[in-house]
């Protein structure tokens, strides 16, 4: 079980981090903030670094575990347009992922450090593209399997329905503190795109 001041340090180092990236934030503005000792801090980790790639690792299980849900939730449900279905997809993206509190700040922290290190770059392509792309393109799929939709490049369509939402992410939960206010232009602005979409997909 994780200590108290371990938790702490991580949070505080994840709040500075997303605010101001990974080499503007020294162990000394952590300690500052979680208010211990430069050696308590070198008690749970080796080095800043050490931190950061904690902060990772747990992200990347948090964000496998979402797509094991979506996965999970196409699978075993009756895919048609219908709104249960694509409540769930978006409860669990919107809601659960991009505007969760750890996840958020992690991918603004990701979004900054991608420019000087490539390999947070491949992290941030495979969570915030790669991934989501993949999955709506098998939603696609499926949906035009059991004719609910026409058929089409399924790959195509995921591009045409991600763009504006990964836009509007960036626009309203990537920039500033995160609040409510932009929490709800995100829903309004992301929601009426998905109805648009597939009303759309039903006229043609």
């Amino acid at each position: 079980m994780m200590s108290n001041t371990k938790q702490k340090i991580l949070d505080v180092s994840l709040d500075l981090f997303s605010r101001k990236g990974f080499s503007a934030v020294s162990i000394r503005d952590i300690c500052a903030q979680v208010m211990i000792k430069e050696s308590s801090v070198y008690y749970h980790f080796k080095n800043k670094q050490a931190i950061f790639d904690e902060l990772l690792y747990h992200f990347e299980q948090v964000a496998t575990d979402m797509m094991v849900r979506l996965e999970q939730s196409l699978s075993v449900q009756s895919c048609s347009m219908e709104k249960p279905f694509y409540q769930t997809v978006c409860d669990t993206f919107f809601e659960s992922y991009f505007m969760d509190d750890f996840c958020n700040k992690i991918m603004r922290l990701l979004l900054i450090e991608q420019f000087g290190n490539s390999e947070v770059q491949k992290i941030y392509d495979r969570w915030m593209v790669a991934e989501p792309l993949e999955f709506q393109s098998k939603v696609f799929g499926t949906l035009m399997e059991i004719g609910i939709i026409p058929k089409s490049d399924s790959g195509y369509l995921a591009v045409k329905y991600y763009a504006p939402i990964y836009f509007f992410a960036q626009r309203w939960l990537f920039s500033g503190e995160l609040s409510e206010e932009q929490k709800n232009s995100f829903r309004n602005a992301a929601y009426q795109h998905i109805e648009k979409f597939f009303a759309e997909m039903e006229v043609a």
